[in-house]
């Protein structure tokens, strides 16, 4: 049996999360444009400065959350079950995409929508 070394597990594990960081931003960025462009012409007055930057804020907590999926994805190709876990580690991706993008949406919603002014 081969043995793979930590700096094998954490390249495997970079080589496929970062190219899907750009997919996870994007997703996230649209919702929060989607609900400024519904909420407007009240959206406009909710943008000033300190709002400005508590999403800048959210997007980078966002990112670090994203981080989180290195941890199982490392200890999973470590286990007896990396064959398996390569070939659905998808799964993983789509579960926080979609928890990443409701957590979103009701974000902006909160700052964007009707009730937030």
């Amino acid at each position: 049996m081969e043995t793979i070394q930590w700096r094998d597990y954490l390249g495997n594990a970079i080589r496929y999360w970062e190219p899907r960081r750009i997919l996870y931003n994007l997703l996230l960025g649209a919702i929060v444009v989607i609900h400024f462009v519904k909420g407007l012409p009240l959206s406009k007055s909710v943008v000033q400065f300190n709002s400005l930057l508590l999403i800048f804020v959210l997007a980078v907590l966002a990112n670090v959350a994203y981080c989180a999926a290195y941890v199982p994805d490392v200890f999973a190709q470590m286990s007896t079950l990396r064959d398996s876990w390569l070939r659905y580690r998808w799964a993983l991706f789509v579960v926080g995409l979609a928890f990443a993008a409701v957590l979103t949406h009701f974000w902006s919603l909160g700052m964007f929508g009707v009730n937030a002014q």
